[in-house]
């Protein structure tokens, strides 16, 4: 099964919101014949588009081909939450790994945020600040206070705010949580402007951007010196260095990666305006996330609609009615809107890894790669190819500290990644309604 092609239309963004909101960008031409780079960058996401941007602003030759539109993907069609962190908290990167390389990944977290923020400022797409995040349980609520402690105290990041049920009640307005906390240092935008934008900024830097060029196979180099060959269905680019960049939709361009990256669907519904109905919604506009394994997530745009994500399915089809999916997940947060109308319903794959930490892997001697990052790919997908762009260029600190991340395999592999999906994610979904 192509993940490619199985839920979407060629060549088009999905009926999305976002879509039907974004930036003008005229399509850029596919790959036709033959071509020379520098680097070849596969996939035009977040990663590839970042990638693709700091290298040709680094003076390189740069081909990006994308199979779709740029943003097509879980770029374009996401919650638009920037978090702080990584996607594990420091307390498990502590105990895994020590203090010291967790305060390592947990500043080059604190770059990404504001690499997202200064693209985003560049491109003229706005920033809200504030992510809320709801907590189920006591002990969630514990855990939520200590981390914000423990961030101030040995992070020096004092941006978190623990917040009792009511506090919280009143900041989202629902009383569906017992309590949690806020992060005025995260924030949310528009993320498939935010793609555009970063597009913009990479075709004004001189990189060669192709969509409508699937990637169906790479002759990589044997060794230093010799060139890569990525084949399209249209053409070829025989290049230096290979970046990977398909997340999700990385298919089997490489075996060792797609071992250790899984894709998901999640899904995402918007109300019509609602006006100056319902003023307890998100009076501040502050995004929210809860505690969730199948993660609901939520904030409010500048027109007052709310876009709300969430929902699991145990296929890599789409529901045929994905609003039906996603609003009993709406309605247990908000039951106030039961009879608010859903203009808008869409479903994107994203990528998870087995530790939900991002796989950073050298598939060949001239090849980086980037993926698998579960759910927090907004910061560190951005911040991923900026590292990539800087490994070509011989600079592979923060690529290195990324890579060293231990990556387990899913049990059976590709093989079995599809019954891994069903039998997971059933499990999960069943956890998340039982309260656990």
């Amino acid at each position: 099964m192509n993940l490619l092609y199985v839920n979407d239309r060629r060549g088009q963004y999905p009926r999305s919101l976002y879509a039907e909101t974004r930036l003008p960008l005229e399509p850029f031409p596919a790959l036709k014949g033959e071509t020379r780079a520098d680097v070849a960058v596969v996939g035009g996401g977040y990663a590839g588009l970042s990638a693709a941007l700091h290298l040709a602003r680094r003076g390189y030759r740069v081909a990006l081909l994308e199979a779709h539109r740029v943003g097509f993907g879980a770029s374009g069609r996401n919650g638009g939450q920037v978090g702080s962190g990584q996607r594990q908290e420091v307390d498990w990167l502590e105990a895994r790994l020590g203090r010291d390389d967790a305060r390592r990944l947990w500043d080059l977290a604190e770059e990404a945020k504001a690499l997202v923020r200064a693209l985003a400022a560049e491109a003229g797409v706005p920033v809200r600040d504030g992510i809320a995040h709801a907590c189920r349980s006591k002990a969630e609520i514990d855990h939520a206070r200590h981390m914000a402690d423990h961030l101030a105290g040995h992070y020096g990041y004092d941006r978190i705010r623990p917040l009792d049920g009511q506090a919280l009640a009143g900041l989202i307005g629902s009383d569906a949580y017992m309590g949690g906390d806020l992060d005025r240092g995260a924030a949310h935008l528009h993320p498939l402007d935010l793609a555009i934008g970063m597009a913009r900024l990479a075709r004004d830097a001189g990189a060669h951007i192709f969509e409508n060029s699937h990637v169906h196979r790479i002759t990589h180099a044997r060794k230093a010196g010799e060139t890569s060959v990525v084949h399209c269905d249209t053409g070829r680019v025989i290049c230096d260095h290979v970046i990977l960049a398909g997340n999700g939709y990385l298919g089997d361009l490489d075996r060792h990666v797609a071992a250790r990256v899984m894709p998901i669907n999640n899904y995402i519904v918007a109300t019509e305006p609602l006006g100056t109905d319902f003023p307890e919604i998100l009076p501040e506009h502050t995004a929210v996330a809860d505690t969730k394994f199948v993660v609901n997530y939520w904030r409010m745009d500048d027109e007052r609609r709310l876009i709300f994500g969430g929902g699991e399915t145990v296929t890599y089809r789409f529901p045929k009615d994905i609003a039906a999916t996603v609003r009993p997940h709406l309605l247990s947060v908000y039951p106030q809107l039961k009879d608010v109308r859903l203009t808008h319903a869409w479903g994107g794959t994203l990528a998870i890894t087995m530790n939900r930490m991002p796989c950073f892997a050298r598939p060949a001697p001239n090849c980086l790669s980037a993926s698998g990052f579960s759910g927090h790919g907004v910061a560190l997908a951005t911040l991923a190819g900026r590292l990539m762009a800087a490994a070509v260029a011989g600079q592979a600190e923060g690529f290195d500290a990324m890579a060293a991340l231990p990556s387990r395999a899913f049990p059976g592999g590709t093989l079995l990644r599809s019954p891994m999906l069903v039998a997971g994610m059933a499990w999960f979904g069943l956890r998340d309604r039982l309260g656990f």
